[in-house]
């Protein structure tokens, strides 16, 4: 096997795996792509009115069930001096104040905040058939008048429908109708059964699946609103929702359900005419800021490995550090594709994380004044004939006193950015000193200009990409990218061609 394919092979499994990952989080953990993206947030909540009563008073509530495309965020309970338990009886959560007596009206909140997700997935388990409205064994309990009024009302709907799907409609939409058929005015004169219960009934006896549902359509601005109730029906293993007021089926992306089932959604004891009602706020969150808080909350062992994890400290040390691999991509153009000569490699790249923390153009006045006086230094130190490590230190010193100096000097003339000359890397100040005197002494002061200029050159360059919002939301929430970036540099190293300033160099002999 080749060096060459070797190298390709390399190149294309990091590549993959770093945009593989990335893709990942964006399409499954929702993470978005770009730091300013806004999603939104609906807290629906559930107000309860008490009158006051001195009777013991016990108030429970169902509560809804996670759903496929909605995922609850979060809930919260306002119930002043009321005792607050959540049971769990026959696959249904309930929420269940209680006080001895209420000495005025008041009013029990119950807050969920829900995102909507169409990847989310609330389980895999296929949705069990729920006891909606009237059993097929009741059917049996009608008088043959009923019983000949369901067949024909049956017979009707067949004759108007095409299938499955369109009877449902066919059937809801007659129910409603301002002037009903006579089987459905006989089956209406039945004491104690309601449309909906009707309409279950006829449903069992098809043998159709569905659902009984209540809910509430996530729109902004909804206040004090009952629960529209609703059919989830299934034909060949897809689920469609029809509303019971006209039988048309919706779309069910922004409903969001409360209840399911024939169980009752508020039951009270002691309290007769209290009264349940919803409303609906949206809300606009940082796309990131959700990311985050779900990255942190999950269980996976795959996001336990997330900088998100980390603690706020560590998180903003890492911001910084995962920008070093872009200003080594841009060190690494700079001095092979085009040419530039610099100090060494990591050089520019310290010195533009300094220009982040100190702005650019106090970080380039910084640079040159104590790169300047050092080399002043330096070469009155070199008359002195000291060896090299006694030299360095002694550099070393005295870069650490001009810093001290222009600090107090800074913060005397309310210079507050110069106060940031901390942020630059001393030891590499110190050896970018010695450095270039060496080569001022062997090779002249236009070759230590040269790469005194060139380094200074590619620390901008560098700065401002690795300044950028974008590159900097990148690297952090996407670190497994820096594997394409790694993979890039790997190729470039490769690249043994002309330089960009040696075709300029050697333009006049084209010529």
């Amino acid at each position: 096997m080749s060096s060459k394919f070797q190298l390709f092979f390399i190149v294309f499994i990091l590549s993959m795996l770093g945009i593989s990952i990335a893709f990942y989080k964006v399409v499954y953990l929702d993470v978005p792509l770009t730091p300013h993206e806004k999603k939104s947030l609906f807290t629906v909540t559930s107000s309860i009115e008490l009158q006051k009563t001195k009777n013991p008073i016990v108030v429970s509530l169902s509560l809804p069930k996670p759903q496929d495309g909605m995922k609850i965020i979060s809930n919260e309970v306002d119930s002043g001096d009321f005792g607050y338990t959540i049971s769990h009886d026959n696959n249904l959560d309930r929420a269940t104040w209680a006080k001895r007596e209420l000495d005025k009206a008041t009013k029990i909140y119950y807050k969920i905040t829900i995102l909507s997700d169409t990847l989310y997935t609330a389980s895999s388990q296929e949705l069990e058939l729920l006891s909606s409205g009237i059993k097929d064994s009741q059917i049996g309990l009608w008088d043959e008048s009923e019983q000949n009024a369901v067949k024909t009302l049956i017979d009707y709907v067949h004759k108007h429908s095409a299938d499955d799907v369109t009877f449902v409609a066919e059937l809801i939409t007659l129910f409603n109708a301002k002037q009903t058929i006579e089987p459905i005015n006989t089956l209406l004169k039945i004491k104690g059964e309601t449309k909906i219960s009707l309409i279950s009934a006829i449903l069992q006896h098809q043998n159709i699946v569905f659902h009984k549902l209540r809910g509430i359509e996530l729109l902004d601005g909804q206040k004090d609103r009952m629960l529209i109730t609703m059919l989830r029906v299934k034909f060949a293993n897809k689920w469609y929702l029809y509303s019971l007021k006209d039988g048309q089926i919706t779309q069910s992306s922004n409903f969001f359900v409360w209840h399911e089932g024939n169980s009752p959604l508020l039951i009270t004891k002691g309290e007769s005419k209290a009264k349940l009602r919803f409303s609906v706020t949206e809300t606009k969150v940082s796309a990131t800021t959700i990311a985050k808080n779900m990255i942190k909350d999950a269980n996976a062992e795959f996001l336990n490995f997330s900088l998100y994890t980390l603690p706020s400290l560590q998180q903003n040390a890492f911001k910084q550090i995962l920008l070093v691999p872009i200003g080594a991509l841009i060190v690494v153009i700079m001095r092979i594709l085009i040419g530039f000569r610099t100090m060494g490699t990591f050089m520019p790249i310290l010195f533009s994380l300094a220009f982040i923390q100190t702005t650019l153009l106090s970080g380039i006045l910084l640079f040159i004044v104590i790169i300047g006086a050092g080399l002043f230094v330096r070469t009155y130190l070199s008359k002195l004939q000291l060896l090299l490590v006694a030299r360095i230190s002694a550099v070393i010193i005295v870069v650490v006193a001009i810093m001290s100096i222009m600090s107090i000097v800074s913060y005397r003339l309310g210079m507050d950015e110069v106060l940031k000359i901390t942020f630059f890397p001393m030891i590499i100040l110190s050896w970018t000193i010695e450095r270039m005197s060496i080569l001022w002494e062997e090779e002249g002061s236009h070759e230590a200009l040269t790469q005194g200029g060139g380094s200074l050159i590619v620390a901008v360059i560098a700065y401002f990409a690795m300044d950028n919002v974008m590159v900097r939301y990148i690297t952090f929430n996407f670190p497994e990218l820096l594997l394409v970036i790694l993979s890039i540099i790997i190729l470039i190293g490769r690249y043994t061609g002309y330089r960009l300033s040696e075709l300029i160099r050697f333009s006049p002999l084209g010529k």
